[in-house]
C-alpha cells in the first residue's frame, strides 16, 4: 500500500512539474509573440512616415524634372502598394518596391543639378535619410524579435509546448532583394592620354 502512495505521489509531482513548465513556457511564448507584434508596429510606423514624405519629395522633384513621368509613376505605385498592404509579408514586399522607386528619384539629382541646390529637396532628402535610418533600426529590432521567438518555440521542450498551445514559427523576416544582393558593376571612364 505504501508503494502505491509513493508511486501516486511521484506521478502527481511529475504532472505538477510538467504543468508548471508548460505554463511558464506558454507565458514566455505569449510575451515573445507580443514583442514581435510590437516591433512590427514600430516598423509599420516608420514605413508610413517615409511613405508620407514621398509625395512631398516627388512634388519637389516634379517641379524640376517634369519629363521623368515613369519615375514618378513607379514611386506613386510603390507607395500605393505599401499603404494598401495588410500583412507584414505584404508590407515587406511593398517596402522593397518603395526602396527601388526611391533610388530612381534620388538618382535624378545626377541628371538635374539644380535639385542639389533646391532647399526643399535637400530638407526632404535629409528627412528621408533619417527615415531610412529609423527603418533600418526597426527592421533589425523586428528581425531579432522574430529570431528570438522562433528560437524559443523551436527548442525542446518548448517546441512540444508550442505545438500544444498553437504557437507557430513566424518567417516574416526582412530580407535583401535578389537585386540588392548582386555585386555592383563599377566602370570608370577611360583615362585620356
Amino acid at each position: 500500500m505504501k508503494k502505491g502512495w509513493v508511486a501516486l505521489g511521484a506521478i502527481v509531482l511529475v504532472i505538477v512539474i510538467v504543468a508548471g513548465m508548460y505554463i511558464s513556457a506558454r507565458n514566455q511564448m505569449v510575451r515573445k509573440n507580443e514583442t514581435v507584434k510590437s516591433d512590427w508596429a514600430q516598423v509599420d510606423v516608420v514605413l508610413e512616415r517615409r511613405a508620407d514624405l514621398i509625395p512631398n519629395l516627388v512634388a519637389t522633384v516634379k517641379g524640376v524634372a517634369a519629363q521623368e513621368v515613369t519615375v514618378f509613376t513607379a514611386v506613386a505605385n510603390a507607395r500605393a502598394n505599401l499603404m494598401n498592404a495588410q500583412t507584414p509579408k505584404d508590407k515587406i514586399a511593398a517596402n522593397g518596391q518603395v526602396d527601388s522607386a526611391l533610388v530612381k528619384v534620388l538618382a535624378l539629382t545626377e541628371n538635374y543639378p539644380q535639385l542639389k541646390s533646391n532647399e526643399s529637396f535637400l530638407q526632404l532628402q535629409d528627412e528621408l535619410a533619417g527615415s531610412e535610418n529609423r527603418i533600418a533600426v526597426e527592421r533589425r529590432r523586428y528581425d531579432n524579435a522574430i529570431q528570438d521567438y522562433n528560437t524559443f518555440i523551436g527548442t525542446f521542450p518548448n517546441s512540444t509546448f508550442a505545438h500544444w498551445a498553437g504557437f507557430q514559427r513566424n518567417d516574416a523576416y526582412f530580407a535583401a532583394s535578389p537585386t540588392k544582393r548582386a555585386v555592383p558593376t563599377v566602370a570608370f571612364p577611360a583615362a585620356k592620354q
